[in-house]
């Protein structure tokens, strides 16, 4: 484990909002361009480990989505398993 991996532990139990929120943050930090290098790198950093996370969030809730059952209507009927066994 590296030292950048143990300062983002703290990503893993953030909601996707407070990832995005951190994100932006960053972004906005990065676009001023007044941050000195070495730390430029590790927000940087700090920014791709939370698009990371935010990319996993996304992707597991599109799996959700997606194992909802339509009628030929198009109406909700249920739902399957995520993982059916």
């Amino acid at each position: 484990m590296t030292m950048t991996d143990t300062a983002n532990d703290d990503i893993k139990a953030m909601s996707f909002e407070q990832a995005l929120e951190a994100l932006e943050r960053i972004v906005d930090d990065l676009e001023k361009g007044d941050v000195p290098l070495d730390q430029s790198i590790r927000i940087y950093e700090r920014g791709e480990a939370l698009k990371a996370h935010c990319d996993r969030l996304l992707k597991a809730a599109e799996d959700k989505v997606e194992k909802i059952r339509l009628s030929r209507e198009g109406a909700p009927v249920g739902t399957e398993p995520l993982d059916p066994k």
